[in-house]
């Protein structure tokens, strides 16, 4: 059954207060919103939110890495948590919406349903995730992967940031990495819904108003050498060059051209570049570069990365140029729970907003909690496709329509016991 659901204007004021007020948590001055992990606007912005759900008056706690939750209780003793969220920290310069929409709709979304039904019988649980974005330390899904096992807090290892802050060391300082702040692992799920933006384009181009999820792709991620032979740009022939720039420019067109025969929802991406000795009248001795592949199926996955590491070497061999090629990411594709995805279908259905089913090409939270329960995530179009970034936008009317879908299957789920 549908609720009654929140008046649109009515959500869209609540949801565009949270939003800005949230996004003045932020480090520096540059244009967006820089919130990285541990950070002194990571941790206001965490209290701020603490201090919004207790005024809606939510049960609140942190757990031992910063994870913070938000707890409408459920009237059936023992019944396992209905839990969504997302996650509050940025790239830098980010935008305002990434992560944080899906954090404070859970907010709206509880505190509206508490009002208007009571206590749901499952539990109900909003998370703001402390970390998703891997832009302060080497790692990522650091909150998620604590809830699921992927991480244990308590064995960090020696990994630190630019300025040689250890994470553990940041972690003490926020006020976390402490026992008696309570076990991270969680394993009283029931289900797991995140509300995100697209951070693409294709609903907007396609005119829909929500994306169901069916897939998160599964990613490789390579650093690429080649070497050859620095030398005079105006005194070595171009028959005699051992040229690194030139091999990595053919690489990144064939990859670009293999990328394109093989068709969606396949991508390749060739992000950084670094050429030495980088001066203008010298020949490249060595080039650095990132590759970045992704498709929602493994089998696809695995076999486009190995003709493509095939084709680096093959071009490198040709121009006589040294090469080294090192995995330094790879996750599997990781589908959505169907019996959630068929809920939302139909909750589209009824509310009459056009959708569609998609791959997210993105990687999220919801990735890793569907290894510990069912887990769905709908998404919102994003203007443009441009996240990342300061002009990240989603229209407000837009982003009620995505916390009408949320009360709704929170609603099924927690109050209704709908599972399937």
């Amino acid at each position: 059954m549908i609720p009654n659901l929140p008046e649109s204007n009515e959500m869209i004021r609540e949801l565009t207060r949270l939003l800005d007020e949230l996004s003045d948590y932020s480090e520096g001055t540059d244009p967006g919103v820089t919130r990285l992990l541990y950070t002194d606007a990571w941790l206001d912005a965490q209290r701020y939110l603490a201090g919004q759900m207790a005024e809606a008056g939510l049960e609140t706690r942190f757990d031992a890495v910063g994870n913070l939750y938000g707890r409408l209780p459920g009237t059936e003793p023992g019944a396992k948590v209905i839990l969504t969220g997302s996650h509050i920290d940025t790239v830098r310069s980010g935008g305002k919406y990434d992560g944080a929409y899906g954090v404070v709709a859970g907010v709206a979304a509880l505190m509206y349903l508490k009002r208007m039904y009571g206590a749901p019988k499952r539990p109900l649980e909003v998370v703001s995730f402390c970390e998703e974005e891997g832009s302060r330390f080497p790692l990522a899904y650091w909150g998620s992967g604590n809830v699921t096992g992927v991480y244990d807090w308590r064995h960090v290892g020696d990994m630190v940031d630019e300025d040689g802050v250890s994470l553990r060391e940041a972690m003490l300082r926020s006020g976390f990495g402490k026992e008696e702040l309570g076990e991270c692992r969680r394993s009283d799920l029931a289900a797991y819904v995140e509300l995100h933006i697209e951070q693409g384009m294709v609903l907007e181009h396609m005119q829909k108003r929500i994306g169901i999820v069916e897939t998160i792709v599964g990613q490789r991620r390579y650093a690429v050498t080649l070497e050859g032979t620095a030398n005079h740009a105006g005194t070595t022939p171009m028959t005699m060059r051992q040229d690194a720039a030139a091999g990595a420019a053919e690489c990144i067109v064939r990859l670009e051209a293999l990328a394109s025969q093989w068709g969606e929802p396949l991508v390749a991406t060739v992000g950084k570049i670094e050429a030495q000795p980088n001066t203008p009248n010298v020949i490249a001795g060595s080039v650095d570069f990132t590759l970045d592949i992704r498709h929602a199926d493994e089998w696809k996955l695995n076999a486009f990365s190995e003709l493509a590491l095939s084709e680096i070497e093959r071009i490198a061999l040709r121009r006589r140029l040294k090469h080294r090629m090192t995995p330094w990411l790879s996750t599997k594709p990781v589908p959505m729970n169907q019996a959630l995805a068929r809920g939302a279908e139909r909750i589209c259905q009824q509310l009459i907003l056009p959708y569609r089913r998609m791959v997210s090409g993105a990687g999220h939270d919801a990735q890793l909690l569907a290894a510990a329960c069912p887990a769905a995530m709908v998404f919102v179009p994003s203007r443009g496709g441009i996240s990342h970034s300061p002009s990240e936008y989603t229209d407000p009317a837009m982003l009620a329509d995505g916390v009408a879908m949320l009360v709704s299957m929170l609603y099924e789920l927690a109050y209704e016991e709908q599972l399937s």
